[in-house]
């Protein structure tokens, strides 16, 4: 694979937005990424039934970058433009790298109900990087059911964890940070370059970082393989750090950074529905409450103007 030129840059982003999308289908690209990411806790949880902290995150990041690699070679996609690879190392950073190793750091100790609090307010930190970043900027209509929808869900998940802060929020509120940046990167890429190329360079990219940490934690780390682990690392690798990364940075792209990212208010309370199903913890009556208040914001978000 060559690398990208200056000079056919800018038709490869002529042909990337010469086939409008139907109405909705950004909205629903970004939901379906959502969903992908509900199941990221309870599937870690999984995961580390069989695998230490580091080798599950080091072999879902090379697993996703085989895949991801494959595909890349498979359709001949040149090499990103120069200009572009800063962007996708904050990509790879955030989203290969840190938040998936905080947050199974954090898994170790906490549950995956405590851990959503994450992805509560994952939507608010995501948008005001965007502000910063992208330089949007969203009504005041908007801000406040952001801040809404954000104080609901952290309300309900410090709740259900007894509201004490351990080691384990340090791990979370740091996944916050590299993450939202991470997404604000991405989104802004996938503006000038398919959503799956975006994460799919962004996995290659870190291979030679992956690969010999993999190598070397699952000869420090016990490995037990069993039905769980297997099926929390196949569906980390290929579900949350490819497929729905690569929905998710396409529904950014089509329906913006800050209205993308107000959709994962939804997702703690999916993520505490997959750990009822799947792991058999418990909800309380304020589920249903905090999921009222929480899918009002999302529609007074998603009709908002900026």
């Amino acid at each position: 694979m060559r690398a990208q030129s200056s000079a056919t840059a800018a038709p490869s982003i002529a042909v990337a937005g010469s086939e409008p999308e139907p109405p909705g289908f950004g909205t629903l690209q970004a939901a379906l990424g959502v969903v992908a990411f509900s199941l990221t806790f309870p599937a870690t949880a999984w995961g580390l039934e069989g695998f230490g902290p580091w080798s599950l995150v080091a072999v879902r990041s090379v697993l996703a970058a085989v895949i991801a690699g494959g595909c890349l070679l498979a359709l001949h996609v040149p090499l990103p433009a120069r200009r572009h690879w800063a962007g996708l190392a904050v990509v790879g950073a955030g989203v290969v790298l840190g938040f998936p190793l905080l947050t199974t750091l954090a898994l170790e100790t906490s549950t995956t109900a405590h851990a959503a609090v994450v992805v509560g307010l994952l939507p608010l930190t995501t948008a005001l990087f965007s502000a910063l970043r992208v330089g949007t900027r969203p009504s005041r209509t908007f801000w406040v059911a952001a801040l809404a929808g954000a104080a609901a869900v952290l309300a309900f998940t410090v709740q259900q964890s007894g509201g004490a802060l351990t080691t384990a929020d340090l791990y979370l509120f740091a996944a916050l940070l590299v993450c939202a940046a991470g997404y604000t990167e991405g989104g802004r890429l996938a503006r000038i370059m398919p959503g799956w190329q975006v994460i799919g360079w962004a996995l290659v990219l870190c291979l030679p970082l992956t690969v010999p940490v993999a190598a070397l934690a699952l000869t420090h780390e016990p490995v037990r393989l069993t039905a769980h682990s297997v099926t929390g690392l196949l569906w980390v690798a290929a579900g949350s750090q490819f497929v729905g990364l690569v929905v998710w940075y396409r529904g950014m792209a089509a329906i913006g950074i800050p209205k993308a990212s107000q959709l994962q208010l939804a997702q703690p309370l999916l993520t505490l529905v997959w750990s009822v199903l799947l792991l058999g913890e418990h909800l309380t009556v304020a589920a249903p409450l905090t999921a009222a208040a929480v899918l009002v914001c999302i529609a007074v978000t998603q009709r908002s103007r900026g």
